[in-house]
């Protein structure tokens, strides 16, 4: 990360923090971001079934997608390294990108625990059709918005394929944007580096207010601002919004900006401010995953 002198942030994330003034939050929130995976962390990944990758494709564009395995595909080689037993599909947007070395950010979710941990760095393909990930990067996050859930194995799931590709959103996906309860976001920092960040809320907080454009409330968060801090500086974002029925996934690229005037603070409940993204590309994909989740037991911390 580029930082700025004694701090664990980049002039991004700086300019972020004073406007929402959580400067001294931001301080102490960020003593907690490492270079190294810890011991409670490595066990945290051999539990998990879901990763959430973000990365640039070819041409530049941001995108966030989904890995899965059986418990154990993710694991800590050491306190620099994780393992992916896994890598994006050809119908995935990201599978070129990751198939050679890229700077990625992931998210290992827990949605049954309500836990997740971000290690963001380096990828190169393993030779094994998984990835290796250097870290740079590791936080655990608070339990905030995730809506619990357990998985689920699929059987006779098959390989992941594209539904539909295109500029905008149809209107079935505008339908499934606007009762998602949970998205993910890719962004990208001032020095290449990625992010993967999550969002929840009840169904209606994220809105496809148009073909071409999606919109959200942010709501109160660890006062880091990795995700805001990256789009004071680079517009570029992806999300990754999983059918949690189905397996299936809706992805979505384009650039983003943030509002944070008071008119956004009233513009929903809870919100401190208003993203919205201008959508440039839209991968829609059948059998993006071999799981299906439970019913969702909605967060107690999503606002009314």
């Amino acid at each position: 990360m580029t930082t700025t002198t004694g701090t664990p942030y980049h002039s991004g994330e700086r300019t972020a923090q004073a406007r929402a003034g959580v400067t001294d939050r931001a301080d102490h929130a960020g003593r907690s971001i490492r270079s190294t995976v810890p011991a409670v962390a490595a066990r945290f990944l051999t539990e998990r079934r879901m990763l959430v990758v973000g990365a640039a494709d070819p041409d530049g564009r941001i995108w966030a997608t989904q890995l899965s395995g059986p418990a154990g595909f993710l694991q800590a080689a050491d306190e620099r390294t994780m393992t992916v037993a896994a890598r994006p599909a050809g119908a995935d947007p990201l599978a070129e990108a990751l198939a050679r070395p890229a700077r990625i950010g992931t998210i290992a979710l827990d949605p049954a625990g309500r836990r997740r941990m971000r290690l963001n760095g380096r990828s190169a393909p393993d030779g094994r059709g998984g990835l290796t990930v250097h870290a740079e990067e590791v936080v655990s996050n608070c339990p905030k918005y995730i809506q619990r859930r357990t998985p689920l194995d699929r059987p006779g799931a098959g390989s992941p394929r594209t539904v539909s590709e295109g500029p905008a959103l149809s209107t079935a996906q505008r339908l499934a944007v606007n009762t998602s309860d949970t998205f993910f976001i890719a962004t990208a920092g001032p020095d290449g580096r990625v992010d993967a960040s999550h969002r929840g809320g009840f169904p209606g907080f994220l809105q496809a207010v148009a073909p071409d454009t999606v919109r959200w409330p942010e709501y109160r968060g660890n006062a880091m601002f990795m995700t805001l801090g990256n789009l004071e500086l680079d517009p570029r974002a992806g999300l990754l919004l999983p059918d949690w029925e189905t397996g299936g996934a809706l992805l979505i690229t384009g650039e983003a900006r943030t509002d944070w005037s008071e008119e956004a603070r009233q513009a929903a409940p809870g919100a401190e401010r208003m993203v919205e993204l201008s959508v440039t590309g839209v991968r829609e994909l059948a059998d993006a995953t071999p799981l299906t989740w439970t019913d969702p037991e909605y967060s107690p911390a999503n606002p009314h």
